[in-house]
């Protein structure tokens, strides 16, 4: 929170004012929201030290023009996907199920996320696509819990 130090509370006016960090970092797309050939939103993962693969969070609706491209870079997961059996929720507080269809993890996005995680070490806010990454492999995505920015 930012305010006026010689300030004094005043109710029913907006005097404070709320300041969020956010970074950028990299993550895998594990699933997209609506259908493949359309997608809404993706739905992120990253590897653990063990090896397995973590949900991270989901993003914004995505930007038109990866939205458009994006289909043709994804690949349908098979029902070894360790997501197979999760459901995930349409918005927080709600019990309705997500669509969501299941991708093989080998694509990589650069996004930027708030700082707040929640409990799980998940992005407590949607984060927002900024740009696919060619250059990296989900190998070189830094590991579950780790948010050291990228800029």
């Amino acid at each position: 929170m930012v305010k006026n130090l010689r300030g004094i509370y005043r109710p029913m006016t907006r005097a404070w004012r709320k300041y969020r960090v956010a970074h950028t970092t990299d993550a895998i797309i594990r699933a997209v929201s609506r259908s493949v050939t359309d997608p809404a939103t993706v739905l992120l993962g990253r590897y653990d030290p063990t090896g397995s693969l973590r949900y991270t969070g989901r993003s914004t609706v995505l930007p038109r023009p990866i939205a458009t491209t994006l289909p043709a870079r994804l690949s349908l997961a098979g029902e070894e996907h360790p997501w197979a059996a999760r459901t995930f929720s349409a918005a927080w507080g709600t019990k309705t199920a997500l669509t969501v269809v299941l991708v093989v993890p080998e694509l990589v996005v650069e996004v930027r996320a708030n700082v707040s995680q929640d409990s799980a070490d998940r992005w407590r806010h949607p984060v927002k696509l900024v740009r696919l990454r060619d250059d990296l492999a989900p190998a070189d995505v830094p590991l579950f819990g780790d948010d050291t920015p990228s800029n």
